[in-house]
């Protein structure tokens, strides 16, 4: 029996609501800290292990560039869209 009208609307919807959901997720400020504390924490911990000087303090470094990388990803993505994205 086919969908009827109501039903693929209500897919679309629940679609829609989980897509908008992901999105809030990919882009929240909770994510990136999250993601930046356990970075920090993960190669701190590997260069306490392997010995390196300074390892704390070393462990900022990659901890800041993956901060600054999502900070700059929301202008490269716009300019990626007008520049390069082609509608099919």
């Amino acid at each position: 029996m086919p969908e009827s009208l109501e039903q693929r609307v209500t897919r679309i919807e629940e679609r829609n609501s989980k897509v908008e959901t992901d999105k809030s997720w990919e882009t929240s400020w909770f994510r990136r800290i999250l993601i930046a504390v356990v970075t920090y924490i993960l190669i701190a911990w590997l260069f306490l292990t392997l010995q390196v000087p300074n390892s704390f303090e070393n462990a900022l470094i990659g901890t800041i560039a993956f901060l600054i990388s999502t900070l700059s990803l929301p202008f490269i993505k716009q300019f990626w869209i007008q520049h390069f994205y082609k509608k099919k």
